[in-house]
């Protein structure tokens, strides 16, 4: 009986072992066939995103793009980080790197496109197009053999197809009153200004306009800085509306010659990086100098830390609206292939403990419209900061985060003066294509203007205002009757002054000395105590 139940057992477990064996069998034919399309791959972190490319490469079913592939990889991938870190093709790293770097190679002028047509609105002194006589007023009708006059040719691509390399060749064909004349044109090195003007705007108050912090902005802030303290500057309105930053160093070492030794400039801190924190030396030479500093929702970046610095130690008044936002610490990664990388590191942080950069938004890069749909440049009421993030200035003055440098005088932005008569000017750059007209008009006068008493005189006597009213008629069909225009007058006169006044051989200069009176943030400034203290 125990050897037919041990029969039993064993016929049993010869079944469940033929039955497992031919599952495990069916299994690996299944697998078998499932590896002709399906091939199993280990990988670890970041090696994922190779081994899809690679794969893609090896057996796409078409042929495959591979650089535009890879870099479309990049951007979608950076796309989760936060707005800055971005990937740069090489043209675009390229101009993004000539637009800071104190220089750039081409032909040395800048112009303006008031009406489908490139004037020439200044030959920068030295450089390769004063060398061959081309003048501020040339209209520029073809780079080589490419008609770029009225035929509604990207600016972007005239700027392209004028720089270029040093020592190479370029022709530029000008119009020149009724002459056409072909300019050949070596391209060199040409000097890039950081400061659009500065001048002194009363006896005492000096005026410096910045337009970005290049590797050349220290420098050329204290050459002007010093020649205005030569002439009796004892305040000093610093302009830094627009201004999207630049270098930080460029940043620092001007906030260094106002503050005294040990005073906190900035400091940044992130995931990867100890906090490190930048001091001001106490050897700056502008200490003594009131300061009121403008800003607005365009201030971004090293602007941002300048005021910051100058805000949290008391040490001026800021005026106009809140700026941009952005204080994140950036480095660069290059490419063999001249691409690169900007990939965010840090965040500064001003020396109370507010932190620059602005929440990241999922409609982050519309930040600005929101601002201007809900009011916030035109009330002060309607600026957005985090209450709950509170600081204290060197004096005890309370300033709030949230991002961006909330200004001690707050300037809104004024569109109740602007007319229908000045909206359609605006719309059609009337005031642009008047001041190209005047300047064929007065080309021998403005050329040989190089001090403000002459350029005075020249305005004055040349009846701007009224020629204005007659171009923008025949040129436009844009009319006022008496009344519209008298109520216009005061803020387009300024306006139309300044822009043919740049043709003079005085430049930015004169621009923004005929147009400051009519800037309301330029007002306040100069009607606001220059100091905290």
């Amino acid at each position: 009986m125990s050897q037919e139940k041990g029969g039993f057992w064993l016929h049993l477990i010869q079944i469940v072992l033929a039955v497992l064996v031919g599952i495990l069998i069916t299994l690996t034919f299944i697998k078998a066939r499932e590896n002709r399309f399906v091939r199993r791959v280990r990988y670890q972190d970041w090696q994922k995103l190779n081994v899809i490319l690679g794969e893609v490469e090896k057996a796409y079913v078409d042929t495959i793009k591979v650089k535009e592939m890879t870099d479309a990889a990049i951007v979608a991938a950076l796309h989760e980080l936060d707005p800055h870190s971005v990937y740069l093709p090489p043209v675009d790293l390229e101009n993004s790197e000539a637009d800071l770097a104190g220089d750039f190679e081409g032909i040395g002028i800048q112009f303006n496109v008031p009406n489908d047509t490139a004037i020439v609105l200044e030959v920068i002194p030295g450089g390769p197009s004063e060398k061959v006589g081309l003048l501020p007023g040339d209209r520029i009708l073809k780079v080589d053999s490419t008609v770029i006059a009225g035929v509604k040719f990207p600016q972007d691509s005239m700027v392209r197809r004028m720089k270029g390399p040093a020592g190479t060749r370029v022709k530029i064909t000008v119009r020149r009153e009724r002459e056409t004349i072909p300019f050949d044109i070596t391209r060199g090195k040409i000097p890039m200004h950081s400061i659009d003007a500065y001048f002194m705007l009363n006896d005492t108050t000096g005026y410096i306009r910045l337009a970005k912090f290049s590797v050349s902005t220290y420098k050329e802030f204290r050459e002007a800085s010093a020649a205005l303290m030569d002439k009796g500057m004892t305040r000093l309105i610093f302009d830094v509306r627009d201004n999207a930053g630049g270098y930080f160093e460029q940043a620092c070492l001007l906030s260094n010659a106002f503050l005294e030794r040990g005073d906190t400039i900035v400091y940044l801190e992130g995931r990867r990086r100890r906090r490190e924190v930048t001091l001001a030396d106490g050897r700056g030479t502008l200490k003594d100098v009131r300061l009121t500093v403008l800003v607005n929702e365009n201030s971004a970046s090293s602007s941002e830390i300048f005021a910051g610095a100058i805000q949290d130690n008391d040490r001026g008044v800021i005026v106009g609206r809140r700026t941009f936002g952005k204080g994140l610490v950036q480095e660069p990664l290059y490419f063999s292939d001249g691409s690169g990388l900007r990939l965010t590191v840090a965040r500064f942080y001003t020396p109370s403990g507010r932190c620059i950069q602005k929440p990241y938004t999922s409609d982050y890069e519309y930040d600005i419209y929101r601002r201007y749909a809900r009011g916030e440049v035109f009330c002060a009421d309607s600026v957005r900061l985090d209450s709950s993030d509170v600081h204290k200035t060197s004096l005890g003055r309370i300033v709030l985060g949230g991002g961006g440098i909330m200004p001690d005088v707050f300037v809104p932005m004024d569109t109740t003066r602007a007319t229908p008569f000045f909206q359609k000017c605006n719309k059609k750059a009337t005031q642009m294509r008047f001041a190209a007209a005047m300047f064929d008009k007065y080309r021998k006068q403005l050329l040989v203007i190089d001090d403000e008493a002459a350029l005075d005189r020249f305005i004055q006597g040349a009846g701007l205002p009224g020629q204005f009213r007659s171009f923008a008629e025949t040129r436009d069909g844009i009319t006022a009757g008496d009344a519209e225009w008298k109520e216009t007058l005061p803020y387009l006169e300024p306006q139309i002054n300044a822009l043919v006044s740049r043709y003079s051989r005085l430049g930015e200069n004169a621009f923004y000395k005929y147009y400051l009176p009519i800037d309301e943030t330029i007002k306040a400034a100069l009607e606001s105590p220059s100091t905290v203290r």
